[in-house]
């Protein structure tokens, strides 16, 4: 029997199924039904809908199911500690909260959920703070409406690593029918006490962890700062946040509304400087010095700075670069910067920050791309004499303080408004200004990445074909300069060019080839994780600015045109 025809055996049942496979096209129905929904590593994320290809409640239980059987087993005596799950403001998040909760208790797992949606970081947080074995989180993060997804957190508030993340995917990949997955009814639940609403006192010490990252907290505050959630979590919290730390701030009401269609931007992503547009409008109606704006879950914040009578909308990397510089500068001079540290980024995160932490005396370790990596290191450092000093990637998410362990845009929030804030006042300066001093004196780097995306049923054997090709063909140049070293991180090995010295790679194998042409110039090939899109990243360092986008436009338009002829041979 064919997933269709499962399917539509069980719409007698349900018959809502039956009367959304009518609404699809024959190319809709093979897409929905050829294939099942990835739960890898990153967790599951897909367009919402029916079919074995969507994100629904039956591939919902699914995935809860699998983490339902490993909590039980990895847990047994301590599961009483319960699950914390979190939701944002999509389509069916709450709905998609609750078929969690429901599939959890059928094991017996008590469920901890907030009255309303919530971040991620304060997610990350709550696992910690009450103690739970692990957290869910129902979000798509920054992608269009029709997509959710499903996260899920270990007792630490990190997002599950591989080893463990495997041994939930055998569990999840062990079910043989979504249809019979046992639920508990939701009444039965309260009667038994598995389910509970969490209360205010978890966003107060949230709201408390998050405003201990200041520095300066007794420093007048002059800056105008306007705000967007983008229609998504951070409203209420980064609104509170702002005006209990005395900002003047201003919010995008239209975008405050927490609007599941996301009207008013045609991608809620502040990494695109278009999702700024009515946060520019009311910046510049106010005179506001700073925009910020933060993805629908809350985790990743990109900022827009006013410099000579316009906004310039600084990069992830810019933006982690300039965070560090000031908070190591700063703590320098305050005489509270630790002795023994590390920063940690990530292979696609410029080497601009790399370069600041080690002119302080820092070591950078570099993780596979994926804010779980950093949070896991953040863990191992517990109990060490080496203090966490930063973590960020270049998808504009960041931690200064690891009580979360996920990238964290309320934190991080409050500290780019003081560092914006302080220059401001102290020194008369913006952040488009330091951020020049910062390349005077470690050099001029820039950074691109490009998103290429390979949706439909075809779309996985594509990106697979392209990552083959990379990975098995012998390129030498890229943009006329010579490679000196390629990185395989699947088959684990790294390769002088020139001498074919091989050696190992000790970080967790990764679908990822990078090729290095200097020590700071590099590209990277890699398929998302949790979207059907392949993301090619650059950096490149020069004399000035001008010279590094050159070469990176150089080194683009070549990988372009090998995609182009692998995808279309």
């Amino acid at each position: 029997m064919t997933n269709l025809e499962k399917w539509q055996l069980q719409g007698k049942k349900d018959p809502e199924i039956l009367k959304e496979i009518k609404k699809l096209s024959k190319d809709e129905l093979l897409d929905a039904f050829s294939t099942d929904l990835t739960f890898g590593t990153g967790g599951m994320r897909g367009v919402m809908g029916v079919g074995t290809n969507r994100m629904n409640i039956y591939t919902l239980r699914k995935a809860n199911y699998g983490l339902g059987k490993y909590l039980v087993n990895r847990y047994k005596e301590e599961i009483s500690r319960g699950v914390v799950i979190s939701h944002d403001n999509r389509l069916n998040s709450r709905n998609f909260a609750i078929e969690s909760a429901k599939v959890l208790a059928s094991f017996g797992i008590k469920c901890f959920m907030f009255d309303d949606l919530r971040t991620t970081p304060e997610l990350s947080f709550s696992v910690r703070y009450l103690k739970a074995i692990a957290g869910i989180m129902i979000t798509a993060s920054h992608n269009p409406s029709k997509y959710n997804g499903y996260k899920i957190y270990d007792e630490d508030g990190c997002q599950y690593t591989i080893d463990a993340a495997d041994k939930v995917i055998e569990e999840v990949n062990k079910v043989e029918d979504i249809f019979e997955i046992p639920v508990m009814d939701f009444e039965m639940m309260e009667s038994m006490g598995l389910y509970k609403i969490l209360s205010k006192d978890v966003d107060d010490a949230f709201a408390s962890a998050a405003e201990s990252v200041e520095l300066f907290k007794d420093l007048e505050r002059k800056i105008k700062v306007v705000y967007t959630p983008l229609h998504g979590t951070g409203a209420d919290m980064a609104k509170r946040v702002l005006l209990e730390r005395g900002y003047d701030a201003y919010f995008v009401d239209a975008q405050m509304e927490h609007d599941p269609y996301f009207k008013s931007v045609a991608l809620p992503n502040p990494e695109d400087p278009n999702a700024f547009k009515l946060a520019e409008e009311l910046g510049r109606k106010v005179g506001a010095d700073l925009l910020v704006a933060t993805d629908p879950d809350a985790d990743r914040v990109g900022i827009g700075v006013l410099h000579e009578g316009k906004y310039h909308y600084l990069t992830g990397n810019q933006t982690g670069a300039l965070l560090l510089y000031f908070r190591l500068s700063k703590e320098k001079e305050l005489g509270i910067l630790p002795k023994k540290g590390k920063v940690f980024n990530t292979i696609v995160t410029s080497e601009l920050g790399a370069s600041i932490a080690k002119s302080f005396g820092f070591q950078v370790f570099s993780t596979l791309t994926g804010f779980k990596f950093i949070g896991e290191q953040a863990k191992l450092l517990e109990g060490t004499d080496t203090n966490f000093i930063f973590g960020y990637e270049e998808s504009y998410g960041y931690i200064i303080k690891d009580y979360v362990r996920d990238k964290d845009s309320i934190q991080s929030l409050i500290a780019i408004c003081e560092m914006a804030n302080y220059y401001h006042i102290k020194e008369n300066k913006t952040l488009v200004t330091v951020l020049n001093e910062v390349y005077e004196k470690y050099g001029y780097y820039k950074e691109y990445t490009r998103n290429m995306f390979f949706e439909g049923a075809d779309g996985p054997k594509k990106m697979a074909k392209i990552t083959d090709y990379f990975r098995t063909s012998s390129i030498s140049k890229l943009g006329g300069v010579d490679i000196l070293v390629k990185e395989d991180y699947l088959e684990s090995k790294r390769i002088q060019l020139q001498s074919q010295l091989q050696t190992a790679i000790t970080l967790p194998k990764s679908d990822v080839i990078k090729y290095i042409l200097d020590n700071y110039t590099w590209a990277v090939i890699r398929p998302s994780g949790t979207e059907p899109k392949l993301k090619v990243y650059y950096s490149a360092k020069a004399s000035s600015i001008h010279e590094a986008e050159e070469l990176i436009e150089r080194i683009d338009g070549e990988v372009l045109s090998i995609i182009d002829k692998v995808s279309n041979a």
